[in-house]
């Protein structure tokens, strides 16, 4: 499942430069893990500059309370499933303005370190921004998330990489400080 921005005011600055959202996507499972705990769902916001750079933000979340940001998309997500995911077919589905508010809380603390995209192609030197605080969504948020999607497609995340001698840093920004981890 997958929002696209045509155009978007929304950015992240990564080392003085700035990036626009350009989509954002879930993952089922998560394809990041903390202290080695898997975690339901995980929220990729894919960035990139004007010359092709990407960094992704990524969120991850276990099953409990309802996540504000997914009831603004839950008609939508009713439609695709009633209608046979007709953006699977090539037919994408307006969902209007999106309040992006809801995921920017809790950015105070994250993970970085630079790898590759999830998806083929695979493409390498993408700066990894993981929120460090884990989110909530429910189960149910979850089936609907995932139901317009054949199921085949429901379980979509990449087997665990070793690190390969990249290198995590944990950001905290309530206390200025920076961590090799």
């Amino acid at each position: 499942m997958q929002l696209r921005y045509n155009d978007t005011a929304e950015t992240v600055k990564v080392g003085g430069i700035k990036y626009k959202l350009k989509q954002l996507h879930w993952h089922s499972p998560s394809e990041h893990t903390i202290n080695g705990q898997r975690f339901a769902m995980e929220l990729h916001m894919v960035h990139v500059t004007d010359d092709g750079n990407i960094t992704v933000v990524a969120i991850l979340y276990r099953y409990g309370k309802p996540d504000p940001f997914l009831f603004q998309i839950k008609d939508q997500l009713a439609e695709l499933y009633s209608e046979g995911c007709k953006a699977e077919k090539g037919d994408p589905l307006p969902v209007g303005v999106v309040d992006m508010t809801e995921l920017k809380q809790g950015a105070d603390r994250y993970y970085r370190y630079v790898g590759s995209l999830t998806a083929p192609p695979c493409t390498e030197n993408v700066i990894w921004n993981i929120l460090a605080e884990v989110r909530e969504m429910t189960k149910e948020q979850a089936v609907d998330l995932m139901a317009p999607l054949e199921g085949s497609y429901r379980r979509n995340s990449r087997p665990l990489q070793a690190l390969n001698g990249r290198m995590v840093q944990l950001y905290d920004r309530s206390l200025k400080i920076r961590k090799m981890l």
